[in-house]
């Protein structure tokens, strides 16, 4: 494939994952203030973010799995319409159980990422991979930093107005889908029904799924603190801090999008990790000793730069380094352990700010430094006996 250029059905693929994340990312910043109107606590609504995490995280690796027997276009089409029934649940709810049970369903369906990144592996060679996951990398952020400005938008027609919205948004996208979404399975052998999972994740792939999991717990404790720390120490108001995470998801598309390809062709993807982990090392560092704002913001653009060499360089790496009928549960693996990451780094960053504002991000930088040395550098392994 030409340099530039991408297989054929990667363009449907992509836009079903902007249109799936537009959707998720007009749901996140309401979700709180609709949850409370129907009495919800704050620690009810901490688990309300939770249980999508945690289905993600059992629902990853099984969706990964059965992409790899009946292929990618039917469980991404499933997962999409699962989007729709959980915005719409969430749209009707009348008590805070029922929305707890939009959230699973919604969580459910976003596991569906990893087949996503499969469906390009499928097609994708070994020089263009990286760019591409960088690529749909950029789809996920778009859809972020869309999905609020829509969500705002719709909200003043009523409180569930915007979960009615994201519901027909992914109606139109499962409709469109149907007609334009490829299958990008190719290899013809059937996984066995009984694959044994500890194949799966052994050996280098378990190092990986360690590195993607430490990364992520990191990031999110970030996530999870820094409004506090904007407030403590600058005295962010919400509408500051969520312009810095606007501009910290801006740099994370530019980079997934420009800067990936380029720096994996150039370095080679397990090179381009360890810069990215580094950059998030010195981004930690940076935001948490920081006492004004220059600093600050040179750590928070290089922190989102860094996550964004990092997190489609490891799928990419993943992708490759098993056979194409495998690449579905190595990559719902990786997922699975996004999704508990997301569910403990939260909770970590919270019980250490209370220690010191700074002290997340140094622990954020040690956990970075730490999973360094596990980074392989073979790009292709053998799951059979090992």
């Amino acid at each position: 494939m030409s340099r530039g250029r991408v297989p054929q059905g990667f363009w449907p693929v992509w836009t079903a994952v902007v249109v799936d994340l537009l959707g998720f990312g007009i749901v996140i910043p309401l979700l709180p203030l609709y949850a409370s109107r129907f009495g919800a606590s704050p620690l009810q609504v901490g688990l309300l973010f939770a249980s999508y995490s945690l289905a993600q995280f059992v629902f990853s690796p099984i969706w990964g799995k059965v992409s790899d027997r009946v292929g990618r276009r039917p469980v991404l089409l499933l997962t999409i319409a699962g989007s729709a029934v959980g915005s719409l649940v969430l749209g009707l709810a009348g008590s805070v159980a029922i929305l707890f049970v939009g959230r699973i369903i919604d969580g459910i369906s976003g596991a569906s990422i990893a087949v996503a990144r499969a469906a390009v592996a499928d097609s994708a060679d070994d020089g263009e991979r990286p760019r591409l996951m960088g690529l749909l990398g950029a789809a996920f952020g778009i859809g972020f930093v869309a999905g609020p400005v829509l969500g705002s938008v719709a909200s003043l027609a009523g409180p569930s107005a915007p979960f009615f919205v994201a519901a027909a948004i992914s109606l139109v996208n499962l409709a469109v889908a149907a007609v334009r979404l490829p299958e990008t399975r190719r290899d013809s052998r059937a996984v066995p029904a009984r694959d044994d999972a500890t194949k799966v994740v052994s050996g280098p792939v378990l190092r990986f799924i360690v590195v993607t999991f430490t990364a992520i717990t990191a990031f999110a404790a970030f996530e999870a603190t820094f409004a506090l720390l904007g407030e403590v120490r600058y005295g962010m108001t919400e509408s500051v801090v969520a312009l810095a995470f606007a501009g910290v998801g801006a740099v994370l598309v530019l980079t997934q999008a420009a800067l990936v390809g380029p720096v994996a062709a150039r370095m080679g993807e397990a090179a381009t990790i360890r810069l990215g982990l580094g950059l998030d090392l010195v981004g930690f560092l940076l935001i948490g000793s920081s006492r004004g704002w220059p600093t600050l913001m040179v750590g928070l653009a290089v922190l989102a730069m860094g996550q964004g060499l990092v997190a489609p360089s490891l799928s990419s790496m993943l992708a490759g380094m098993v056979p194409p009928e495998r690449s579905g549960a190595v990559l719902g693996a990786q997922q699975s352990a996004g999704g508990l990451a997301r569910v403990v780094g939260p909770v970590l960053g919270g019980a250490l700010f209370a220690i010191g504002a700074g002290v997340p991000y140094v622990v954020a930088a040690l956990l970075t430094l730490v999973v360094l040395p596990l980074l392989p550098t073979s790009k292709r392994v053998s799951l059979e006996g090992t």
